[in-house]
């Protein structure tokens, strides 16, 4: 299990009493160890905004706001360590906070304000213009959230969410420069498209961190996410995570990567499967050499590429390392035994003819007797109404999901992991949700993040290479016996985010898959 989990609240809520009770933590103690790692992790990751050359001074050069729960006591003790450090003064520190505590209120947030007031640290209610401020940390509600902000609160996120500057780069640095502390204000469990929500440039998301943050119109709003570590010892986290069964992993490259045996040196290319590819219509042959290559390059020993006929002499002359089959070639004749195959992948750029049913058909038999089974695009459509037998992935972004649902599109933005659990569980499939944050939901319960932010996967042709990451990744599996659905489409969700990232630049999709390549045989070439 990976040590990057993603939390609900209650469970998060769970832990903090596991604390409390085994692992002899004071809720204070809890809070003040978050708020001085927050400082640290801010100052270390954006030390300009602290240059007194780059940053415009306002009526303060750094505000606190601050609501009534443990998130403000966070805010305000990031703020006292930020003092502390030297970072900033007190004379251009502020807190305007939603109610001041009474005197005999001993609860983290009362401590931890009376203490930035012994300071010296200006302090007052929900009055003022902040966003004449500098920086703003904002504390005022946190994942302890059951609805959405009260009046209150909600005008002042809303005030905050108008301003125009909101860039920090190098020395040109945007203001109010506005830092959440776990996750933006608004944020909760069972947020919704339409509910306020705080748009920050950073959050600091504190250990463990929350599945809110990473529903897809949730992070949109999260700006730069800086995990906060040193709250919680490791290893307590860990035995916390093997008894708690509402985990979500948190995935990147450098550990999906390992789920998947290297090549052997001396493999040949039937130890690294056939991946077989029924792609493209009219005007959407970009769709199948795409995929063709996206498999290739994530190491498919064999990748036959199934076409319309009259596309044939379009797509062959440049199929690189691709067969490339006529339509009419691969259902007449039978297929050698050395070409059967060992995953396969419909869909990308096919439409939904009379006779992709009947291609459907047959690869669901297959599917049926253990051959995984990619269902992309248009593929999704036709298979609308149908059960599988664990042995599918299926690749849809917000608008094909919405159509095989009945959904609205922003439901599954706005709280996808329900859906897509329930959704796997009852298609006996697993579910690679594709947006900038990609989710894979798989029949057993298993979910995982990929978190993708990336704008050079915005384009026509994304979604047509990660389907060919999977068939690939599927076939080599499906060969040595070790085929994990979910395993499958978490490696290449990230295999595809990495490649992206270290690009860098808006390319073709082909020319994204010699990226995909690299970092594949990187990773799973036995040297």
């Amino acid at each position: 299990m990976s040590q990057s989990m993603l939390l609900s609240a209650t469970v998060a809520g769970d832990m903090d009493q596991v604390a409390a009770t085994e692992w002899a933590l004071s809720p204070f103690a809890l809070v003040d160890a978050a708020g001085r790692n927050c400082a640290r992790v801010f100052a270390e990751a954006f030390p300009l905004v602290f240059d007194t050359q780059c940053l415009c001074t306002g009526v303060r050069r750094i505000v606190a706001l601050v609501g009534s729960g443990n998130n403000g006591a966070d805010a305000l003790l990031m703020l006292r360590a930020l003092i502390l450090m030297g970072r900033v003064d007190v004379d251009e520190c502020g807190v305007l906070i939603s109610r001041v505590p009474a005197s005999d209120d001993a609860s983290p947030l009362a401590l931890a304000f009376r203490a930035l007031q012994a300071l010296g640290v200006y302090t007052n209610t929900y009055t003022e213009k902040v966003w004449d401020a500098g920086i703003i940390i904002d504390g005022i509600t946190g994942t302890g959230l059951r609805g959405p902000l009260r009046e209150d609160a909600a005008k002042l996120v809303s005030s905050l969410n108008t301003r125009t500057a909101r860039t920090l780069r190098n020395a040109d640095i945007g203001l109010p420069f506005v830092v959440s502390v776990d996750v933006p204000s608004g944020c909760f469990d069972e947020w919704q498209a339409g509910m306020p929500l705080l748009r920050a440039d950073v959050t600091l998301a504190i250990e463990p961190l929350k599945a809110a943050l990473y529903k897809p119109l949730v992070r949109a709003a999260a700006g730069t996410i800086l995990p906060v570590r040193e709250v919680f010892a490791p290893k307590q986290m860990a035995a916390f995570f093997r008894h708690t069964e509402q985990c979500i992993e948190l995935l990147d490259w450098e550990e999906a990567w390992q789920r998947i045996s290297v090549i052997k040196p001396d493999a040949y290319k039937y130890e690294r499967g056939v991946a077989e590819i029924h792609a493209g219509s009219a005007g959407s042959a970009g769709a199948a050499r795409i995929a063709a290559q996206g498999a290739l390059a994530a190491g498919a020993g064999i990748t036959r590429l199934i076409v319309d006929d009259a596309l044939y002499p379009i797509v062959a002359v440049n199929a690189g390392g691709a067969m490339v089959v006529p339509t009419s070639v691969a259902v007449s004749e039978a297929v050698a035994p050395r070409f059967e195959s060992d995953a396969m992948l419909l869909g990308p750029g096919w439409g939904r003819g009379a006779e992709r049913v009947t291609a459907l058909e047959a690869a669901l038999a297959r599917e049926a007797v253990g051959i995984p089974l990619i269902l992309d695009a248009d593929a999704i459509a036709l298979a609308k109404g149908r059960v599988f037998h664990g042995n599918v992935i299926l690749t849809p972004h917000a608008g094909e999901l919405a159509a095989y649902t009945g959904l609205p599109k922003e439901a599954a933005l706005a709280n996808p992991y329900p859906i897509l659990t329930a959704l796997a569980r009852e298609k006996q499939a697993t579910i690679l949700f594709k947006s900038h944050v990609l989710i894979i939901a798989a029949p057993d319960g298993r979910v995982g993040v990929v978190d993708g932010m990336t704008p050079v996967l915005s384009a026509g042709g994304s979604g047509d290479l990660l389907a060919g990451i999977c068939v690939a990744l599927a076939a080599r599996m499906k060969r040595v016996n070790a085929f994990d659905s979910y395993i499958c489409a978490t490696c290449a969700a990230a295999l595809l985010i990495e490649a992206a990232r270290g690009v860098n630049a808006f390319v073709d999709p082909l020319d994204l898959a010699v990226h995909v390549g690299k970092l594949a045989g990187t990773a799973w070439l036995d040297k």
